[in-house]
């Protein structure tokens, strides 16, 4: 009797063993296989996809699927990377050295054409001389009395894959103001802009200012190239046209003496409604230099002087 209640004490001891054994294989078996769940979401419910990529290298790749914008969770060597390839966006996450997300955007190229630029106004003859000589005498300026004031309110940026160089174009603004050396100003008689010397003629009127204004509303078409030299910190060059659309013209003359007052007549005066201008810009950060020549003569073919426009100035205020 004693035998056997031993033989059957000694079974029990070793069938318990052997079964915590077998617990044992398996929760290291378990620990040695990634069991990361594999699940996928109804879509047509909730339009939302999850899936989960295992890999025995140790990389866990997850992807979630939002209509058609997809997103990416990678984790690897304890740092977890979630990416959206659609827009460009990534944000970075190292459980080992950060307790938060932190939030890198791929830089995008952006160009500079948006903003404020102030500078002076030239005219050039037909040998491209700024020296107003003989017939064109009544056209010398005040150069430092002769502004130009772009107003460039919208633009847009077309990168060719990278955020270095790349397309510029938008609308802006331009104002230009002519003023006169001399105490005359012009008018159109017989369907063409000439000389009006009447003040001259007067000796009731003293002319203190005379000037032509110009309005166009302009758009331009530029290729930019961007040189890093610091973080966020670039020298840019851009290069290219601008066509306009004169929307406004006047002239204004102010006298002194015994009639004293001023006369301002608003007329196209035959200038070209339609122009375009080669123009360049060189800058950094938010300071820039600009130039713009119109090779679109300043009147009309036939109605007026041969003249040619200029500018040259700096943006002084970036949008």
């Amino acid at each position: 009797m004693k035998l056997l209640l031993t033989t059957l004490a000694l079974s029990i001891l070793t069938t318990i063993t052997v079964a915590q054994d077998d617990k044992l294989a398996v929760l290291q078996n378990l620990e040695m296989t990634d069991t990361t769940k594999y699940a996928i979401v109804d879509t047509t419910k909730t339009n939302v996809d999850t899936k989960t990529v295992t890999q025995m290298s140790g990389k866990d790749t997850t992807k979630i699927r939002l209509g058609k914008r997809e997103i990416v969770i990678v984790e690897k060597d304890g740092t977890t990377s979630i990416e959206i390839p659609d827009t460009g966006d990534k944000h970075t996450f190292d459980s080992f050295k950060d307790k938060d997300f932190t939030y890198k955007r791929k830089a995008r190229f952006k160009g500079h054409w948006a903003g404020f630029e102030w500078g002076f106004n030239g005219l050039m003859d037909a040998d491209q001389s700024i020296n107003m000589q003989d017939d064109l005498k009544y056209l010398e300026l005040k150069q430092g009395r002769s502004w130009n004031f772009n107003l460039n309110f919208m633009q847009y940026s077309f990168g060719f894959g990278t955020d270095k160089v790349g397309m510029v174009t938008g609308l802006g603004l331009e104002f230009n103001n002519y003023h006169f050396r001399n105490s005359n100003t012009i008018t159109v008689v017989d369907g063409k802009t000439v000389v009006d010397d009447s003040y001259l003629l007067d000796p009731n009127k003293i002319v203190t200012k005379s000037r032509l204004s110009t309005t166009y509303l302009n758009a331009p078409l530029l290729l930019e190239f961007q040189i890093p030299t610091s973080y966020r910190h670039r020298i840019f060059f851009s290069a290219g046209v601008v066509g306009g659309v004169k929307i406004g013209s006047n002239t204004k003359v102010v006298y002194e003496g015994t009639n004293k007052g001023k006369d301002k007549v608003r007329d196209d005066f035959n200038l070209s409604p339609f122009r375009y201008g080669l123009t360049a810009r060189l800058g950094y950060r938010g300071l820039s230099l600009f130039a713009t020549y119109y090779p679109v003569q300043l009147f009309e073919d036939g109605k007026g002087d041969e003249i040619y426009p200029f500018s040259i100035g700096l943006r002084l205020l970036s949008f």
